[in-house]
């Protein structure tokens, strides 16, 4: 072939590769929607609390508010709906009348609750009874949101960002004092963790999980750069308004149009949808009350939202697809004696409703046992490089942050409620610790191993669409954690594990350690370096334990601790960690024993002795070695024991605290981080970097150590008025 030929075909293969990839980009397209779905009707039944309320009028108005996306090969719609939560059967019925006319397939499309309180019943969940008149009416005003964003496609754009919006959410589940229990509605003193504990209440130690901070943003532009839609994410509860109301969200999605520049008469569909919130709400209970309004919420949640707009690089073309997946999971069916108790009371209600708490979980008992299995709808779906997930229940955060560090697409959200509702799902080590979110109810009937299940099944779905599998979470070591391993430990746990029961060895020695969780143990906290551990609020800068691109975590002991066998161990050790008690020092005789090896103990003193000192006994000696300096009451500290021959050496934040001598050589290979529980006083508080040397340190090293942390801020938590507790 000649030269001139061989241009030729070069420019004319050029020309067919452009044109087929500006016909690709151009027939992506999308359309929006909002149509109104207020009552016309009043009143109506209100749920989201445990008793049944009416409302008499519309404070706002609500909507379902739909996205209809397509790439020119695959449809895809979301639709996010005003209400507290949808059964499946309202949901599918929603999506067949809308596959009709559409023609997008039911398993493309993703239906979510905001999970307003302050909406109609749309479905029957604790006292509340289902308003059937609503329920019969919303699913075909839902089809019409997706129909009609459907009618609107045109040729768009998309891009997404990420920013973390940390004041805006907090933990509201809290881990109680252990003589501070809540009695459940069976009558039983069972719930170490509760919802909602107040303000600084001096009964309530600490957040019972992380948060999810992530604000995300998926912008639809025209080809020209006008705004058309725009989906946020968000992991709060809700705010709190009178009925009918779409609370924060539908303040959100009205207001955020004129923050990112849609002029008055121009369509355009703001949307918030519902991320994993299960345990996390807008009060922060380490502090003392903020008086603020809905409105000044919604505000600043549209202030971040469109910094981060205004950074987002958009693309003419995104890839779409989408798996979805049924997953059949048990109910935990009350035992004989329980739905005994169960059945005399709703024997006696008769047709009415319930009317106090022990009613109410009476009567699910019945109906958790008339309906034992459930089958959940997952979903998951990309677009471009975004990833989104679909899960049908109210997800502790800790379960979102799982997901969004495994998923291979970057970034992904989480949207709960979605497709059904199918009550909370908290992960196992949760239900250990009780409380509202655990009471057997169709709000939160399923087993405990269903969250480890459905995170698993998600996962998978996300390998699907994105054609890549999951990614694996490594820790980053910062310059304290590398000062540790230059020191050349027999063992290192870093504590940042999402779940139990292993806590992995950092050594490279393969020492792993094990969580005695089921007695209590919260996982993923923010650790030594990110905060003080009362508040959620993190410390958003590169720390001395994870680096720049970590959040440092720990776990939170409530009952259970770490154990570890180290059978290479000598007589002559060294055991280094941070410290965080949270249990007020005054609160019992012990307040905390901390590590254990055989008969040694190093713990926190109580009202046996100084209050809030390090000590360090043995099984053979009758007295105590009392440190000298009071620590800081929910304060990290870091600890240093050292043992070298009869010789024992505490150190705290790297300087000598105490120092005694033992006749009796160290026994055992078992050691135990949070105590033991057969000896009682388990620490109520968290411990962080733990390590352990098979030598004694020098108090050089230790200071050196110490000083490679920062050191972290000091505290600004003030000490509980004195209580009175007698030891158990």
């Amino acid at each position: 072939m000649n030269t001139a030929r061989r241009c030729c075909l070069f420019f004319i293969l050029t020309f067919l590769v452009a044109n087929c990839a500006s016909e690709a980009a151009s027939s992506f397209r999308a359309g929006a929607a909002a149509i109104d779905i207020t009552p016309a009707n009043f009143p109506v039944i209100v749920n989201g609390g445990f008793l049944e309320k009416q409302a008499t009028k519309a404070n706002d108005r609500l909507h379902a508010r739909a996205l209809v996306f397509d790439d020119g090969k695959t449809r895809v719609a979301i639709c996010v709906v005003d209400t507290c939560m949808m059964m499946r059967e309202l949901i599918d019925n929603a999506k067949a009348l809308a596959s009709k006319t559409t023609g997008i397939p039911t398993g493309r499309m993703l239906v979510s609750a905001t999970h307003t309180h302050s909406a109609p019943a749309a479905m029957a969940c604790l006292g509340t009874s289902l308003d059937t008149n609503y329920a019969r009416w919303l699913p075909g005003k839902i089809a019409e949101a997706i129909e009609a964003a459907a009618k609107k496609l045109q040729p768009a754009r998309v891009g997404w960002a990420v920013v973390p919006a940390w004041e805006f959410t907090n933990c509201r589940r809290w881990i109680r004092r252990p003589d501070k229990l809540i009695t459940d509605p069976f009558g039983v003193v069972s719930a170490r963790a509760n919802m909602h504990p107040g303000y600084l209440n001096p009964d309530a130690i600490g957040p019972s999980g992380p948060v999810d901070p992530d604000l995300s943003i998926l912008s639809v532009q025209t080809r020209d750069g006008r705004p058309l839609a725009l989906l946020a994410n968000f992991s709060m509860h809700y705010f709190g308004a009178g009925p009918v109301s779409a609370d924060y969200f539908g303040k959100f999605a009205d207001g955020i149009g004129k923050h990112v520049g849609v002029r008055e008469g121009e369509s355009f569909v703001g949307i918030m949808s519902q991320g994993t919130s299960g345990d996390s709400h807008w009060m922060d209970y380490s502090r003392e009350k903020r008086n603020i309004t809905s409105d000044q919420y919604a505000e600043g949640l549209m202030k971040l939202a469109t910094e981060a707009c205004a950074k987002i690089q958009h693309h003419d073309s995104a890839p779409l697809a989408m798996a979805e997946a049924k997953l059949k999971l048990r109910r935990r069916v009350a035992d004989e004696s329980r739905l005994a108790w169960a059945r005399k009371i709703v024997d006696a209600m008769g047709d009415r409703i319930p009317a106090n708490q022990p009613e109410v979980y009476a009567r699910e008992q019945v109906l958790i046992a008339a309906a034992p299995e459930r089958e959940l709808k997952l979903q998951a779906l990309r677009i471009g490089e975004l990833g989104i997930t679909a899960i049908p229940n109210e997800v502790y955060a800790i379960t979102g942050l799982k997901l969004k560090a495994q998923s291979p697409l970057r970034p992904t959200f989480n949207i709960e409620l979605a497709n059904g509702s199918e009550g909370y799902i908290p992960p196992p080590e949760q239900h250990a610790l009780g409380g509202y979110t655990t009471w057997a109810a169709r709000t939160a009937g399923l087993v405990p191993e269903a969250e480890p299940r459905i995170v698993e099944t998600v996962l998978g779905l996300l390998e699907k669409v994105s054609g890549e599998k999951r990614r694996k979470v490594v820790d980053e070591n910062g310059t304290y954690a590398q000062a540790v391993l230059a020191a050349k430990p027999i063992a290192y746990w870093r504590m940042n594990e999402f779940v139990p029961p292993t806590a992995f060895d950092a050594s490279g020695n393969k020492n792993h350690a094990t969580y005695g969780w089921a007695r209590g143990v919260a996982f993923h906290l923010l650790g030594v370096g990110n905060g003080m551990g009362a508040s959620s609020q993190a410390s958003l800068v590169s720390t001395a334990f994870s680096g720049p691109n970590q959040l440092n975590r720990s776990p939170h002991f409530a009952g259970g601790s770490m154990k570890a066998e180290l059978k290479k161990l000598g007589a002559d050790y060294t055991t280094t960690f941070w410290l965080w008690n949270g249990l007020d020092p005054k609160a019992r005789a012990t307040a905390g024993i901390v590590f254990t090896r055989g008969g040694e103990r190093l713990g926190i003193t109580g009202t046996t002795g100084a209050p809030g000192r390090l000590f360090f006994a043995t099984s053979t000696t009758a007295s105590l070695a009392l440190g000298r300096t009071e620590l800081l009451w929910k304060d990290w500290h870091h600890v240093a024991l050292v043992r070298e021959g009869k010789r024992v050496t505490a150190y705290l934040d790297g300087k000598p605290e105490l120092s005694t001598e033992s006749d009796v050589p160290p026994s055992g290979v078992k050691l135990f981080f949070g105590g033991r529980v057969e000896d009682g006083f388990t620490l109520d508080g968290k411990i962080d970097e733990a390590a352990v040397f098979n030598r004694a340190l020098t108090a050089g090293e230790i200071a050196a150590q110490h000083q490679a942390s920062g050191p972290p801020p000091r505290s600004t938590v003030p000490l509980p008025p004195a209580v009175a507790l007698k030891a158990k």
